[in-house]
């Protein structure tokens, strides 16, 4: 009686085995867990806001929350250097576009990997934002975010047009945060 038991015991821990074992595979083939958070900093080093990156195996989720502006909608985007030289910011570079597309979900021939949704902020100043970037990574893959110049995320004047290239009629750089070189 005890030894189809103990065989059944053992085929069902052998079953078991064989599911982690794919399961400790799946997680090997998956992008190291990386995460980032920048300050949003205005011209004069006021804070503007934080943005938190997370790199994850699909993509790399974003969640940004402004503060200290006027109500209304302003792009946010990933640039291509990691500075952030007062008063223009525009140290930081173009947007972040290994694949040399042009700019906007809604441009047949866009998107840049830096383009992200709008931020709507509100009567109190305040404005918060959650995206998921497919196929970006932080480190690792073909075209890290954090390469040797390191990657910022800008704050612009205005809202996004999601089609006109190269930055969507976003208008200046209000705020920018630095994501330092690896």
């Amino acid at each position: 009686m005890r030894k189809p038991v103990a065989v059944a015991l053992l085929a069902t821990l052998a079953a078991c085995s064989h599911s982690k074992t794919t399961s400790l595979g799946k997680l090997r083939d998956a992008p190291p867990a990386v995460t980032a958070t920048v300050q949003l900093l205005g011209p004069n080093r006021e804070f503007r806001g934080s943005v938190r990156l997370e790199q994850r195996t699909a993509g790399t989720h974003i969640a940004a929350a402004v503060e200290g502006v006027a109500p209304g909608s302003y792009a946010i985007h990933l640039h291509a250097v990691g500075r952030c030289d007062a008063p223009d910011f525009k140290s930081a570079g173009p947007h972040f576009n290994p694949g040399m597309k042009q700019h906007g979900r809604d441009n047949p021939m866009g998107a840049h990997l830096g383009d992200l949704p709008n931020v709507s902020v509100g009567a109190d100043g305040k404005g918060a934002l959650e995206t998921e970037i497919a196929g970006l990574t932080l480190t690792g893959g073909a075209a890290p975010l954090l390469d040797a110049d390191g990657a910022a995320v800008v704050l612009h004047a205005g809202a996004d047009d999601y089609r006109t290239d190269p930055s969507g009629n976003s208008g200046d750089r209000i705020a920018c945060g630095s994501i330092g070189p690896r």
